[in-house]
Formats: C-alpha cells, sequence, structure tokens
C-alpha cells in the first residue's frame, strides 16, 4: 500500500472528479481562495482513478485546470485502487502536477472484463464506491489522521438529496462535509456557463465509457455522441456489453436495453463504432460453461435471494471453431441451440430457468475469451442442494 506523507496540516480536502461541478467549484475558489474561507496551504485536492476517463474530459482538465493548481501551488493528490482488495497507490503527489494520470494498477474496467458482467442500475453503486469512495475513505485516513477535517463535495444546486444522503452516511465523527455549489445556489446549468465563460469549452460530464447511468440520466442522446465521437471505445464497450450478454441474455448494460441496440448499421454514423465492434470480435473466443443458483432469501423467504454463478473457461480459440463444436455436440444430444449468425455467438441451453424462485439454470455458450474461470464460495453446496430438492 502506498501511503502519503507531509499531511499533517491537512484541514480541507476537495473531491475533484473532473466533471462540471467539481471543477466549477475549483476553478472559482481559486479566483480568491481566502474569500472562501480556503487555506491552500492547508489543503490536499483529491482525485481518484477510475481508469475509464473519457479523453476529452482528462484532455480539458489537463489542459485548464492542472495550470491554475500549479499557478497556486495546490497539492494534488492522484489515488487508485491496488487490487480487489483494500489497497491503495498514489500515483502523484504534486503541487505541480504536470498530468493527469490515466489509470492506476487495477480498474473498474478490468473487474467487470474478467467477470463477464456489466454496471447494474438498480441498488447501491458499487463500482462508484469500489474506485472512489473507498479509496477516498482510505488516502483521508492516512493523510488527516484522527483531526477533524473538512471535505468538499461537489454535488450542485439540482442535488440537494445527494449531500443529504452524504451527510447521513457518513461514518468518520471527525469530518464535516460541505457543498459549497448548494450554498452558492449554482446548478449545472451555473456550473457550465461558468466553465465555457471562463475556458471557451463547453466542459462534458465526468463518467465512465462504460457507464449504465446516461439513460437514468437523461443524457442518452449525448451519450451515444460521444461515443461516436470515439468508435474505439463505443467498440470495447460494445464488446464488454456482448460478452455479458452471451453468458446472461438479461444482463443487458440499460437494464432492459442495450447499448447494441442504440447503434443503426444503416445510419452513417454509427457505422465507425460498429466497425470497431467487429473489430474486438476478432481477439481469441472462449467456450464457457455458465451456472446460476436463484435462491430465495434466506432472511425473507417470500423474497428473492441473490443469484450464484460459477463460470468455467473450457476452452480457448477461434470464435467459428469453438461455436462449429458447440453446434455439433450439442445437436447430437438434442440440446436447443441459438446462434447468433451476425457476431458468432453460440449458446446451448442445457437447463433454463423456471418461472418461480427458487430455481437454477445452466448454459454452454461462446463468447470472447476474457472472461475468467470464477464461483461464489460453496456454489457447489447450493447448485447439488438445489437440485436434491427438484421434483
Amino acid at each position: 500500500m502506498s501511503t502519503v506523507t507531509g499531511y499533517e496540516d491537512v484541514e480541507l480536502v476537495i473531491n475533484w472528479g473532473l466533471g462540471v461541478d467539481s471543477t466549477a467549484y475549483l476553478v472559482r475558489m481559486l479566483e480568491d481562495p481566502v474569500a472562501h474561507g480556503v487555506d491552500l496551504d492547508r489543503t490536499m485536492v483529491m482525485h481518484q482513478l477510475t481508469g475509464d476517463e473519457w479523453p476529452t474530459t482528462r484532455e480539458h482538465a489537463n489542459r485548464f485546470v492542472l495550470p491554475l493548481l500549479r499557478e497556486h501551488s495546490v497539492r494534488l493528490v492522484q489515488v487508485a485502487r491496488s487490487s480487489r482488495s483494500l489497497d491503495i497507490t498514489v500515483m502523484d503527489d504534486s503541487r505541480r502536477p504536470d498530468q493527469l494520470i490515466e489509470r492506476g494498477p487495477w480498474t473498474l474496467w478490468e473487474e467487470y472484463e474478467s467477470n463477464g458482467t456489466v454496471p447494474q442500475q438498480g441498488g447501491i453503486r458499487l463500482c462508484s464506491l469500489h474506485a472512489k469512495g473507498e479509496v477516498g475513505d482510505m488516502l483521508i485516513a492516512q493523510a488527516v489522521g484522527n483531526r477533524p477535517f473538512r471535505q468538499v463535495m461537489g454535488f450542485n444546486a439540482d442535488e440537494v438529496g445527494r449531500s443529504l444522503t452524504d451527510e447521513v452516511a457518513s461514518k468518520n465523527p471527525l469530518r464535516q462535509g460541505v457543498y459549497p455549489l448548494i450554498d452558492w445556489g449554482w446548478g449545472r446549468e451555473q456550473c457550465e456557463e461558468f466553465l465555457h465563460e471562463r475556458f471557451g469549452v463547453h466542459w462534458e460530464k465526468s463518467y465512465c465509457t462504460f457507464c449504465c447511468f446516461p439513460v437514468s440520466m437523461g443524457a442518452m442522446a449525448d451519450h451515444l455522441d460521444r461515443m461516436r465521437a470515439h468508435p474505439e471505445i463505443a467498440g470495447r464497450v460494445l464488446r464488454l456489453e456482448y460478452t455479458s450478454v452471451s453468458l446472461n441474455p438479461k444482463a443487458q448494460l440499460y437494464g432492459r436495453h442495450s447499448l447494441l441496440e442504440k447503434f443503426d448499421p444503416h445510419r452513417p454514423a454509427d457505422r465507425p463504432a460498429l466497425a470497431a465492434f467487429e473489430a474486438e470480435l476478432t481477439c481469441p473466443w472462449a467456450l464457457y460453461r455458465v451456472r446460476r443458483v436463484l435462491p430465495l432469501s434466506k432472511a425473507d423467504p417470500t423474497k428473492r435471494g441473490r443469484a450464484l454463478r460459477s463460470v468455467e473457461r473450457i476452452d480457448v480459440g477461434r470464435a467459428a471453431a469453438l461455436g462449429q463444436r458447440l453446434r455439433t455436440v450439442s445437436e447430437r444430444y438434442g440440446v436447443p441451440v441459438e446462434v447468433d449468425a451476425r457476431y458468432g455467438r453460440v449458446r446451448s441451453w442445457m437447463r433454463h430457468r423456471g418461472p418461480e424462485w427458487p430455481t437454477s439454470e445452466e448454459l454452454m455458450v461462446t463468447a470472447p475469451y476474457q472472461v475468467k474461470s470464477k464461483q461464489v464460495p460453496h456454489f457447489e453446496k447450493a447448485w447439488d442442494a438445489h437440485h436434491r430438492q427438484e421434483p
């Protein structure tokens, strides 16, 4: 674990996510730090790396904000998660930062890619918690220790509810959450206008390229435009989703809707993204065995419990050869086969999930090779127990 030194007097921590809101606060505050109650000598700006920020967002931050931090000798700490375990790595720690680091030793992308999943809209935003919240808390614990401190959060005036949630969720009695944009009455529009007037550019939203929330934020049209502007990114994300849907037909990026369906091969503007997707699919493929147990909740048997999954990577090779092999064996034993003639997936169902829980399912499928064999603890015991109870 990398540790932070030289922060004995840190009193203010500023969360900087590179996006519109936190950037607007940071830039305006630097116009007159004293007027905003900020002692820059006792301030730490904290940027948690996710590894998949949009290129334009990084470029704007490097071009416009880092020079201000250098001019005012503001300490910027760039930190990332070291691994899936609770370790962090300080990637850069400077009062004269040269550039934003793109990624750390561990990224959310690698976790989703190796698991064969995509972010889910329901429940807690675990991706943000793992890549930002937990990382920031660990850095602050090192930097501040057992002293009171203030933490600036970039919630704008349209997000009062988020500030209330932040206050309630905080487990550190020494922490005081600070929400200056709400105090100023600055909503997203005011923040965007301020940055445009100051730098002459449209500051785009900051989020991971494979985020599942643009649809719920009402920003899908803008999101797709960004994908079209960066077809190589669109291709990667389409592959991530395609792999996820191959292992689980219900695991689309936007719940009931997929990213792939948003692109029309007959629309010229969409063709580069789809071409990049097809290029991504030229990678090696694998044959997977996927099993799931879908139990009832132990706490409340009237409700569904958390699904248990086992993925085994059986073989790696060319997509066509693995697909033909799966089709031949499945047809020999009379097992139903689904073939995606356009993109190459072959899926064979040995067991479909039932309409009521508890239930289970089992399938063999071909898909891009990046998914690793993985099984939740005690899966075999749960699988055997479930099938002993079947009639």
